[in-house]
């Protein structure tokens, strides 16, 4: 995980928060392990089903609040025009990330977004 998010999230009491984050961290490393490798193992298919499946259940949970962070980022140079967590859940197969700069350029913002949301909520009375 994540360093930095994982120290955030050691002051996260909301489970469902917790679990969230944890899930994303998951389809963040399966984003790069398949673009690094250019392959898509049957593990990474059976994993990439589980977790965008959870992934997309659980994130309207948090997709209202999570807008504003996003809009401050930027993928590939340029300000988000759309919601990077969004953007990488609509990929529909774990093999969609083969080759995919794009997606490599989202899960900046998708992190940042979701750091700064974390540390809003750390602040929060």
């Amino acid at each position: 995980m994540n360093p930095f998010t994982q120290s955030l999230l050691q002051r996260i009491t909301d489970p469902a928060l917790v679990e969230f984050v944890t899930r994303w961290d998951a389809l963040e490393s399966l984003v790069i392990r398949v673009y690094k490798g250019n392959a898509a193992s049957d593990s990474d298919v059976q994993e990439f089903r589980e977790l965008r499946a959870h992934l997309e259940r659980t994130y309207p949970l948090w997709e209202r609040d999570m807008e504003a962070y996003w809009r401050a980022t930027k993928i590939g140079g340029e300000a988000a025009a759309g919601d990077p967590f969004r953007a990488l859940l609509q990929v529909q197969e774990a093999a969609g990330f083969m080759g995919s700069w794009r997606a490599m350029q989202t899960l900046p913002a998708a992190r940042e977004a979701l750091n700064h949301f974390l540390l809003d909520r750390i602040q929060a009375p």
